[in-house]
C-alpha cells in the first residue's frame, strides 16, 4: 500500500513538473512568484475524480454541467499581468471550482471570490478546504455586484467575459489598483484596466481569449 501511494505521489510530481516546464517556463511565464504558487497548488484536487490522470493536460477540463477548469497557462498567465504583490487583497469575479483563486491565495493575502452559480460557489468551497487554503473566501452572488463588504481591492480578476467592465468593479478598486478581464460578447480580449483616478482608467489589450460569458444582471 506504501509503495504503491509512492508510485502515485511520485507520478503527480512528475506531472506537474512536465506541465511547470513545458506549458509555463517554455512559454512566457517567467515570474518566480507565479511559478511557486503553480507548483505549490495540487490541480488534481479541483478536477472530478475520472479526470485526475489528466489534471495536469495543458487545455480545460470539464467540471460538469458545462463548466470548466481554466487551462492551467492561462490561470498563470493571468496571474502574471496582474503583477501580485503579498499585502494585495484580490476580489475574483468567477470562482468556477476555485483553483484560480488556490493559486492566487499564495501570492496575496486575502483573496475575495464571487460565483454567481451555487453549486459551484458550494464546490470551490469544498476544493479550498481540501486543499488548506484559508485566506480565500467564497461568496453566492451576482459578480456583477462585486463585493463592496472588503473593498477597495487592490486587484480585481474576471474569469469570465463581460461585453463592458460593470462600473460596480471599477468602484470598487483602488485608486492605483488594476483589473484584468476579458472583454466583449463574441471576438474576446483579456484587457488590463488601471484606475489613475476615481473617473480615470487606462485600458491595455492583451490577448485573444475564449472565457463563458457573466451571467447575472448588469449593475450599470
Amino acid at each position: 500500500m506504501i509503495f504503491a501511494f509512492t508510485l502515485v505521489k511520485s507520478f503527480v510530481m512528475d506531472e506537474k513538473e512536465r506541465m511547470i516546464q513545458e506549458q509555463l517556463l517554455d512559454r512566457d511565464i517567467y515570474a518566480g512568484t507565479v511559478i511557486r504558487a503553480m507548483r505549490e497548488v495540487d490541480r488534481s484536487l479541483f478536477v472530478p475524480d475520472d479526470l485526475k490522470d489528466r489534471a495536469w493536460d495543458d487545455n480545460p477540463l470539464p467540471i460538469g454541467r458545462g463548466q470548466t477548469i481554466s487551462q492551467p497557462y492561462i490561470v498563470a498567465y493571468m496571474a502574471q499581468e496582474m503583477d501580485l504583490k503579498p499585502d494585495d487583497v484580490v476580489l475574483e469575479v468567477g470562482s468556477g471550482c476555485g483553483y484560480n483563486a488556490a493559486v492566487l491565495s499564495k501570492m496575496v493575502s486575502h483573496v475575495y471570490s464571487v460565483e454567481i452559480v451555487e453549486w459551484l460557489a458550494k464546490l470551490a468551497r469544498k476544493n479550498l478546504m481540501k486543499a488548506g487554503i484559508i485566506n480565500v473566501n467564497v461568496r453566492y452572488g451576482n459578480g456583477y455586484e462585486g463585493w463592496f463588504d472588503h473593498g477597495p481591492y487592490d486587484k480585481i480578476m474576471l474569469t469570465a467575459a463581460a461585453p463592458v467592465i460593470p462600473r460596480p468593479l471599477k468602484e470598487q478598486l483602488k485608486l492605483g489598483g488594476m483589473m484584468l478581464a476579458p472583454v466583449g460578447s463574441g471576438l474576446q480580449k483579456l484587457m488590463r484596466i488601471e484606475k489613475k483616478a476615481e473617473d480615470e482608467f487606462v485600458e491595455h489589450d492583451l490577448i485573444p481569449v475564449r472565457f463563458v460569458p457573466m451571467t447575472g444582471e448588469d449593475q450599470g
